[in-house]
Parts: structure tokens; sequence; C-alpha cells
């Protein structure tokens, strides 16, 4: 059964699109107009109660938040496609604790800058020059850290390619677009680390495509 993947050209969505591509899952793309407010239409909410996306249905099964999408089908698919999980406990364990420093410590920095950056300049707001500046500090001492890191091993998690590393994928090509890529070309570990996950195929993919044309 193909899997049907809700949402739009926003960054968590495509996290999602990476990973099922990875994973040689077939999937068709559901697109929901979040600027007409379709995320909170009744038949949106009752998939998912909060009018976020992504959501995925998978036959019966619908889940929605995009690491526990992508923990959920790394794990069902475990044996297809590229092993996205490691090959033990302990790389697994890595990979979780990755995953979290990701949600927990890198998101949030970025998401401040795409905030205040993009989405102000989108909408013709004026920018809180605080807080990117503050963003933007914080975000350099995580990529330190991400630095001292790598220069251990290959990905995140260890020296396979992981759903710590994929995570990373979708926000950290905005700092282009906010002219902030300087943060990882500095970093001479980090930038070896982002030139190799930006040109997996499974990316370049998701990167250049519309919405639409994903199915």
């Amino acid at each position: 059964m193909v899997v049907k993947v809700y949402g739009s050209d926003l960054a968590s969505a495509k996290r999602v699109l990476v990973c099922l591509i990875e994973k040689e899952v077939e999937f068709e793309t559901v697109p929901i107009d979040i600027i007409k407010g379709q995320n909170k239409d009744p038949d949106f909410l009752n998939l998912q109660p909060f009018g976020v996306v992504p959501v995925i249905q998978d036959g019966d099964y619908t889940l929605f938040e995009s690491r526990a999408i992508i923990r959920y089908y790394a794990e069902k698919y475990k044996s297809q496609g590229t092993d996205l999980l490691g090959k033990s406990i302990e790389e697994r364990g890595a990979v979780e604790q990755w995953i979290e420093v990701e949600a927990q410590n890198y998101h949030p920095a970025i998401v401040n800058l795409v905030i205040e950056i993009l989405f102000a300049r989108k909408k013709g707001i004026p920018s809180d020059e605080k807080v990117i500046e503050e963003s933007e500090k914080k975000l350099g001492k995580v990529l330190d850290i991400y630095e001292e890191r790598l220069s251990k091993s290959k990905y995140l998690a260890g020296n396979f390619f992981s759903l710590a590393d994929l995570s990373h994928l979708p926000f950290t090509k905005f700092l282009a677009d906010m002219g902030k890529m300087y943060l990882i070309e500095e970093r001479k570990h980090v930038k070896a680390w982002w030139d190799d996950i930006s040109n997996r195929p499974s990316w370049k993919v998701v990167s250049s495509s519309r919405w639409l044309l994903l199915e």
C-alpha cells in the first residue's frame, strides 16, 4: 500500500520525504496549503489535531510529527534501503542522542533565524535584530560542539549516515537563503559533513522539487 504524506514545501515535511526515499518506500504526496488555511480544515484536523504538517497515512495507521515519522519508517523498513538506525544498540543510542541534540539545541536556534529573517522578509515586517544576534550565537556554539564531534567521526552518530544527519537537512538549507552559510563553512569538519549529506541523491530530489512533483 502506498504511503500518503500530507504536507507542503515546508522543511519538516521534507525530512519525511528524504527518509522515505532512503528507505525505498513508495509514497504519494497530498498537498496542504498552509497559506489558505487548509491545515485548519476539519478533515485535516481529524488527522492532526494541532493543524501542523506533516502527517502520514500508512494503511489504517496515521502518524504525525516529522521525527516520530522518520523513526517509524527507519524501524519498520530496517532491512530495506539505507540502514538509518545503526547495527548495534550502542549505535542506535548514538543516533537517538543526536536526533535529540538536533531537536533541542540546533533546531530552536535556526528556526528563530528563519522566522526573523526569511518570514519577516516575506511578510514585509521588520526583523528583531536582537533575536537574530542571540540565535546566531547559540547556533554557533552548537556548531562548535558539532565540529569537535565530527573531527572524530564522519557522521554525527558514528561512521554511518543516519536519521541524526538526515534530520538536519531541511533547515540547514535555509542558512544559504539567509546569507548565514559561513556558520557551516568556517568549520572544517562541519563543512565536510554538510557537503556529504547535502549531496545525497535523496536530498537532491527533495530539495529541487516542488511538493506536487514528488508523486
